[in-house]
Order: structure tokens, then C-alpha cells, then sequence
């Protein structure tokens, strides 16, 4: 998922005065930004074939890496020099941009072409939608919080993967002992923090309490499944169960898989995503069996189902409406007819993703990848309730603010009640 920084300063320098670069302003073709990572080559190959047979309507791509480009497609967007297609998560991001009138209303498009509502899983379209209207729409996989675990390093301990918070804490000094980290965690990225606390919130008040906090309800983060939540957060980091030095682990770099397929680490929390990173990067890891994956524990006493989920149903395209109409014709022409094709969907399934569409339950059973691919199809299709990752689904000010504040929870230097107290006085904001 690593770009690096003198590639990055290069792509960047490229773009001249004229906005940054594949900006709306950067030439006539629509210009569209992707992620480094799992999803690169697909996203690469399905561009490439829609240009050598649309010449006309040629896409230029640039890949960021997640941290870098969420800090740059902000700023863009902002200044009204974003790219053609707008890559994104959805919820309060998403919102912001409506608000700005800074994308297109996509709802008579879909109304005008059936077969692109009808392609998706209907519980992940709806989080391209703001205030009923369709302003983006699912471009990859689905991507549920998994916990992952290294199933050589359990065989060691005589251990097995936790069902029970209980469970996951007396796992700690079992690894320590035997000199295993017992979680993975990329701290310096901030975001896989956030997952820890979404499910402890999740498992322990249910969907209600975030939905209560991304409905800006004064005094929500107030809720005592937040406090309970960010103190069991602190409670495994006393108990050493972050691997140390953490928060100067990247994720963008994959350094916090790297932990666990390599033996350092016995378990990382992080998205459906990496599994593509493992598949790639870690040998026989994967596919010699050695990778297990299970849902998130129960916490005792919490009232969440167990087969709630976190994490993104999918990352969206949106179209810029500082776009062109060229451009805008163009852009709604891949969607149309350049995405899920049959070779995007095989690509994607061979890559080890999950698309967001219907009718794939035969081609996830016949790949390599069937355990992880059916698990977390089922994960994403049966749970009663999907909530959107916490730093998407609010405004871009209090996602700011919810990171860097959970940061300093995981390295002690704040309370839980601190916390609660500075996130409240965001709401509305």
C-alpha cells in the first residue's frame, strides 16, 4: 500500500500551476485518482481497457497512498481543482462535498440505467446516498473489520481465537510469555485505532450509540458505552497488549500485517483490504493455511449483536461537477460500462476482494480464496447492521479530531472522560 515519498513529490510536482495533478484542470480527459494497495492493479487494468477501446474519452489515473490522498483530495476538492472521479467512503465526507456543491447529483443517471442500480448489493448503494439522492457509487469490494490471527503462533501457545473480551485479555500474557506480541497495530497511521473502538462501542451499546453520535444528538459521545469502551482501549495497552513502538508503526506501509504473517504478532484488527496485501506479499502465509480470521469478540453484558459489522461496505466514485461536460459524460460512461465487467470481477476475486455486486456466490466458491472470500461475503450480507467507518461517516472537522484524540487514548496521555468531553464539543461542527 507504500507509495513513496519521492514518487509522491514527483506526481506532484508534475501538475505545474495548473491544479494539482489529474485535476479537472489538467487537461481534456477525465482524470481520476485511486489508492495504492489491494485494488491497484485491478483499478489499473480496467482503466487501461476502457481507454484502448474509448480513445475519445480517455481516463488519466494516479494512484496516493490513503493517508496522503485523504489529506489531498480534501484540499483539492476544496479549491475546486478535484479530480474528475472522486474517490471515496461515503457518509460525512461525502456529505461535506454535497453541501459545497462540489459533486454531481448522480440519481437521474441511475433512474436512466437500471442495470447499474440493479448490479449492486442494495445495503452498501445506499451509502452513496445523501438526503435520498444517489451522489456516488460502489466501485470495489467490500471491506467488513476482521480480526485476523496467525495460526502457527496459536498452535505455540495452545491457544484459540478469542469469542469473549474475557477471552481476548488472558490471551495477553499467554503471547507475551512466549515473546509474541499479542496485537499488531499501525498507530502512526491513526485509523486502525479507530477500529477497536468502533466494535467496543458497537458490541457493547449496539448501532444506536454511533448513530446517535453521526446524527450530531448533543452530548452523544456521553454515551457509557463509549466511556466503557475507550477504557477496556486502555486497559490492553496497560495490559502490553499493543506490540511496542505501535504508534510508529505505518499501515500505509503494510507494516502492521508484516507483524503478523512474519510470527512477531499473533493477531491484528484491520479491514477486509489486507488480505489482498497478504495474498501478495506473504508467500505461503495464505495459502498454506496459515492466515485465520474470525469476527470480533462479544463483550460480556453488551447489548450489540455479535453479527453486527464495522468497517466500509465499499469505496464510492463520485463525479466532480467542476468536471466538464466532456469529461462528466465520460466519467458516467465508464460507470456505465467500464466497471464489474466480467474481467474486473474475476480481477478483483483473484486479487482476494469481495465485490459489492450480486449474483457472485458461485465465483467466490470456485477460488483459491473461498474461506476468506465466503466468510466475509456472509459477514457483509447477514449482518442486521454495516456501520460506515467512524472517520468516513462524520464530518471531516470531527473525524479530525476523533483520531487524534483515540491516539492519545491508546498512548495514555488522556482520559476516556477527557475524550468524551472534547468529541462532544464537536457535534455540529
Amino acid at each position: 500500500m507504500a507509495i513513496s515519498a519521492a514518487a509522491l513529490s514527483v506526481s506532484l510536482a508534475a501538475c505545474g500551476s495548473s491544479g494539482p495533478a489529474g485535476s479537472t484542470a489538467a487537461g481534456d480527459g477525465a482524470s481520476m485518482w485511486g489508492l495504492t494497495g489491494g485494488n491497484q492493479p485491478v483499478l489499473q487494468k480496467s482503466v487501461e481497457a476502457w481507454n484502448s477501446a474509448h480513445s475519445d474519452q480517455s481516463i488519466k489515473l494516479d494512484f496516493f497512498a490513503n493517508d496522503a490522498y485523504k489529506t489531498k483530495v480534501r484540499t483539492a476538492v476544496g479549491a475546486g481543482e478535484g479530480p474528475t472521479f472522486i474517490y471515496g467512503w461515503g457518509g460525512g465526507v461525502l456529505k461535506s462535498y454535497v453541501d459545497a456543491d462540489q459533486v454531481e447529483d448522480l440519481s437521474a443517471f441511475v433512474k436512466e440505467n437500471p442495470e447499474v442500480k440493479e448490479r449492486y448489493l442494495p445495503a452498501v448503494l445506499k451509502n452513496g446516498e445523501i438526503d435520498g439522492k444517489t451522489y456516488a457509487l460502489p466501485n470495489n469490494n467490500v471491506q467488513p473489520v476482521v480480526l485476523y490471527y496467525n495460526k502457527e503462533v496459536f498452535d505455540k501457545v495452545g491457544a484459540q481465537p478469542p469469542k469473549t473480551w474475557g477471552e481476548l485479555m488472558a490471551l495477553v500474557p499467554k503471547f507475551k510469555e512466549a515473546g509474541i506480541a499479542p496485537f499488531s497495530l499501525g498507530g502512526q497511521s491513526k485509523w486502525p485505532d479507530l477500529m477497536w473502538l468502533e466494535y467496543l462501542v458497537e458490541r457493547i451499546g449496539g448501532p444506536e450509540v454511533f448513530a446517535n453520535i453521526a446524527a450530531d444528538k448533543p452530548g452523544a459521545w456521553s454515551d457509557p458505552a463509549v466511556t466503557e469502551a475507550l477504557t477496556k482501549i486502555q486497559q490492553l495497552a496497560d495490559a502490553g497488549g499493543f506490540v511496542n513502538g505501535f504508534s510508529s508503526i505505518a499501515a500505509d506501509s503494510n507494516a502492521d500485517q508484516a507483524l503478523l504473517y512474519t510470527g512477531k504478532a499473533a493477531m491484528v484488527l484491520q479491514g477486509g483490504w489486507i488480505y489482498q496485501g497478504m495474498k501478495k506479499d506473504a508467500g505461503s502465509f495464505v495459502t498454506g493455511g496459515k492466515l485465520g480470521f474470525t469476527t470480533f469478540p462479544t463483550v460480556e453484558g453488551g447489548k450489540g449483536d455479535p453479527a453486527n459489522v464495522v468497517g466500509n461496505p465499499s469505496n464510492f466514485w463520485s463525479i466532480s461537477a467542476k468536471a466538464t461536460d466532456e469529461q462528466k459524460k465520460a466519467a458516467l460512461n465508464y460507470v456505465k460500462d467500464g466497471m464489474f465487467t466480467d474481467a474486473d470481477t474475476d480481477a478483483l476475486i483473484a486479487s482476494g476482494a469481495v465485490p459489492v455486486i450480486n449474483g457472485i456466490e458461485s465465483k467466490l466458491a470456485a477460488s483459491p480464496d473461498k474461506d476468506f472470500l465466503t466468510f466475509v461475503y456472509g459477514l457483509a450480507k447477514n449482518a442486521p447492521s454495516f456501520t460506515l467507518s467512524w472517520d468516513q461517516a462524520l464530518s471531516p472537522a470531527q473525524g479530525d479530531a476523533m483520531l487524534s484524540n483515540l491516539d492519545q487514548i491508546f498512548l495514555k496521555k488522556i482520559t476516556p472522560q477527557q475524550f468524551v468531553s472534547t468529541m462532544n464539543a464537536t457535534i455540529g461542527k
